[in-house]
């Protein structure tokens, strides 16, 4: 769907496309190609490019609970970065920042139409950048691809279920 045709989807529903909100970042997000959802850290929504378990990237994420540092962090390339940093409301965002990734403090920060080249571009970026075993997995026809994440999925299960210790750190008495 084009940019137009996702300003069109929100005013066809008779929402103001103004108001930006978790669910617009959604709404845009998921459709961008081959986007994965995940909740992590309790409270963000992360969009990947890509299913996380065959190599995929994230290229953004929400606060859902307002608790964090601000409302939206997203990649956006050394270009871009410094440019974004002028704006107020918009900073490097923790332990991203070196990688060139950015926190909007506020919905109010950017126009929708912003926030939807801000997010193309930053899927776009991720995308260059995944290992080409990745892009030839999101290459496959639907049902393919899906076949193989599921399996992808299985493996990594039953690796998880086989080493209990993992993640725990081992005693040492």
């Amino acid at each position: 769907m084009t940019s137009s045709g996702i300003s069109d989807f929100w005013e066809n529903c008779g929402l103001d496309w103004a108001g930006m909100d978790n669910e617009r970042i959604r709404a845009i997000c998921m459709r961008l190609p081959h986007v994965a959802e995940t909740l992590n850290w309790g409270h963000h929504l992360v969009y990947w490019v890509g299913d996380r378990d065959i190599g995929g990237k994230m290229f953004a994420m929400t606060d859902l609970d307002g608790t964090g540092t601000g409302v939206l962090t997203f990649h956006c390339g050394a270009e871009r970065f410094h440019e974004l940093l002028e704006i107020d409301g918009i900073s490097g965002s923790p332990y991203l920042a070196k990688v060139h990734w950015v926190t909007v403090a506020r919905w109010d920060v950017l126009r929708a139409r912003e926030y939807e080249d801000e997010l193309r571009r930053a899927h776009d970026l991720i995308f260059e950048k995944l290992p080409k075993r990745t892009k030839t997995v999101l290459a496959m026809p639907e049902k393919e691809r899906a076949k193989v994440i599921r399996e992808r999925k299985k493996v990594l299960k039953e690796r998880a279920a086989a080493s209990p210790t993992k993640g725990r750190k081992k005693s040492t008495g």
